[in-house]
């Protein structure tokens, strides 16, 4: 169904996000402390999107193409639990958001451009899955319920 490349696209960007905030909070001083904040909630976060939210955003690309096997109804589990958690996860989201915030401040305080690009990038991040991810991959499961008759 899906290439690895495609398997392995947000996971990838999960791992460099990562190792990116472990180097800020190796910096030293508030941007550290910041980052770690960070990694503390946002972390757990990801793994939760990794297990609701990715599955059915790999299967995107057939659907696009038009493919579809019924098997692929084993990702509605994990589209009804997203929908089920979508209002949890939007609510940790506006909690790695306001750590993001100190982070930046902490980074731009102490002239860590890099760190402080990091924490916008990550603020972007979160509203692009607010915006385009979460829904596309309810979205999945409910175009997967329609193909099979169901509702």
């Amino acid at each position: 169904m899906s290439t690895p490349e495609q398997l392995d696209a947000m996971s990838i960007e999960h791992q460099e996000l990562h190792k990116e905030l472990t180097a800020a909070a190796n910096a030293g001083g508030e941007t550290a402390q910041a980052a770690k904040d960070v990694m503390s909630v946002l972390f757990p976060h990801m793994l939760l999107e990794e297990d609701l939210a990715i599955p059915a955003l790999k299967l995107l690309p057939a659907l696009a193409r038009g493919e579809f096997n019924p098997d692929i109804k084993q990702v509605l589990r994990k589209t009804e639990a997203l929908k089920a958690e979508l209002p949890r996860m939007l609510a940790q989201h506006k909690v790695i958001l306001q750590a993001l915030r100190r982070m930046l401040q902490a980074a731009m305080a102490e002239h860590h451009a890099p760190y402080a690009r990091l924490a916008q990038k990550l603020i972007r991040h979160a509203q692009t899955e607010e915006e385009v991810l979460y829904p596309a991959s309810i979205l999945v499961g409910e175009y997967i319920k329609l193909r099979l008759g169901q509702s």
